[in-house]
């Protein structure tokens, strides 16, 4: 692969040139073209950038997979076309400049970026061909995984299995240090290549797993590792498969992650798991957790077999091809042997140094994006229950979260609701049946009173004894405050 990155400099002079931004993009193709495109359908952007500026022509040559003039490619990239050649990202003929990679614009809350990676397959229905060593672009896996990562200040970051750098560009932003690893020496040249097109700094080094940073800690691992569970057939795609059977690279990552993590520090994961006949999935996930760490544990979504090896078929481009029936059988008939009768997709988050705490949540619900400040704060509640007494607790002053609110369900007229449900608007929202006592405790929580203070009130006001409303209600406002409905101030 080539080396020498002196062109970044030039390509990112030219591209903030160009106003080749995602903001200016999507605004300059328009909003049928922009979700077209993301159907990887062309047509309607070639018909709004034909004007032959600079921004329309980047849009054709990068995003579009459209040839273009030279003397446009000229103009939009000036003195950089030979350059972009040798170094791979551009072909050209006599008249005409193609690209053989992508270039795409990506926006973060805080700035613009550019990722490079191979080029996206499949645009307008074209047979999917990608190699072995495909380095994939930005993804929903990989915009999954941003929304969830925490982006509070650390020293240390790591991107386990970077691919192009995106999760790498990101942590750069908050993070004093990034290592990125890889497998795939074009995704690691890809990763420095967008390092230093972006202007951040990432130490990129070469190796499997955890091997390249042996007896290093972070403060924060983030991972959308290679996870598809198939058959070893002798095929693989680096970006999405680990060479290891059935879920086994997500089990030794969160089984091995916590070795590498500073005390507080956590690992965050997006990955697929199996569904395994005869057992629960929590039950399965939650023996590959330890002891020493505290760990949330979300399944989003749960596809069965068929399914599942029709997605990742049609990701390779097998579908239709004259050998898909047999792949299509011969995955199925090993999901089948290995007792396998679902395939999980979702979040792990791990944190060492915690109290053990272990929820593991099914939840296919829509949620607030980006979720990783809600994973934050289920975190800090689990430190501030951690060790916390009874006595303590009931000497805790306890705020509800601005955003929760309260409904009721009854007939019109009656004098009592036959149900309470108390409702987050942010982050999980969660909601959760509530007695009156719930409802009345939560709705007086204000940072005022202890919860002693208000136990007291709600049991005169209720005519309840005062020992029994503590006995029974504890339990249940350690369940508020983890589940978020309360915070200790």
């Amino acid at each position: 692969m080539p080396s020498d990155l002196d062109f970044t400099g030039p390509l990112r002079e030219a591209l903030l040139a160009a106003d080749f931004t995602y903001d200016r993009v999507a605004e300059a193709i328009g909003e049928e073209a922009h979700r077209a495109l993301g159907r990887n359908e062309t047509l309607p952007a070639l018909r709004r950038t034909t004007s032959g500026a600079p921004l329309d022509t980047l849009v054709r040559l990068f995003l579009l997979q459209t040839p273009v003039a030279r003397a446009e490619a000229e103009r939009a990239l000036p003195g950089l076309v030979d350059r972009l050649c040798n170094a791979g990202l551009l072909e050209q003929s006599v008249a005409e400049v193609a690209a053989r990679t992508d270039c795409r614009p990506y926006a973060t809350d805080e700035r613009d970026l550019w990722v490079v990676s191979d080029l996206t397959p499949g645009l307008d229905g074209a047979p999917v061909a990608v190699g072995r060593d495909h380095v994939l672009g930005i993804s929903s896996a990989s915009t999954s995984l941003a929304q969830l990562t925490m982006r509070e200040p650390v020293g240390r970051a790591l991107d386990l299995g970077t691919g192009c750098g995106v999760q790498a560009l990101h942590l750069a932003a908050h993070a004093d240090v990034v290592v990125a690893t890889d497998v795939n020496v074009r995704a690691l040249w890809m990763t420095r290549l967008n390092a230093a097109l972006n202007e951040v700094e990432v130490d990129v080094r070469d190796g499997s797993f955890f091997e390249p940073v042996a007896g290093e800690r972070f403060d924060l691992i983030a991972t959308n590792p290679p996870f598809v569970i198939s058959p070893a057939t002798g095929e693989r795609l680096v970006y999405r498969d680990s060479g290891l059977p059935g879920d086994r690279v997500v089990e030794h990552i969160v089984r091995s992650g916590p070795d590498h993590l500073t005390e507080g520090g956590w690992l965050q994961v997006l990955a697929n798991w199996a569904i395994v006949d005869g057992r629960p999935w929590d039950e399965r996930l939650g023996s590959w957790l330890r002891d020493d760490c505290d760990a949330l544990v979300v399944q989003r979504e749960t596809l069965d077999p068929s399914a599942y090896v029709e997605l990742w078929l049609k990701d390779s481009g097998h579908h239709g091809r004259p050998d898909y029936a047999q792949r299509y059988d011969t995955w199925l008939s090993w999901l089948e042997e290995t007792g396998i009768e679902g395939v999980g997709f979702g979040w792990i988050n791990v944190r060492l140094g915690g109290g053990g705490r272990h929820e593991l949540l099914e939840w296919p619900y829509d949620v607030e994006q980006p979720i990783g400040p809600a994973i934050q704060a289920w975190g800090e509640a689990a430190t501030g229950l951690r060790g916390l007494t009874d006595d303590a607790l009931l000497g805790t002053v306890l705020r509800a979260r601005d955003d929760v609110q309260q409904e009721t369900v009854g007939r019109p007229g009656a004098e009592d609701p036959e149900a309470i449900v108390l409702r987050q608007q942010r982050g999980f929202r969660r909601a959760r049946t509530a007695d009156t006592v719930e409802a009345a405790l939560v709705g007086a929580s204000d940072g005022d009173l202890s919860l002693g203070q208000l136990l007291g009130a709600i049991g005169a006001l209720l005519q309840r004894d005062g020992t029994e409303l503590r006995t029974t209600y504890l339990p249940v406002v350690r369940e508020l405050v983890g589940e978020g409905f309360l915070v200790l101030d």
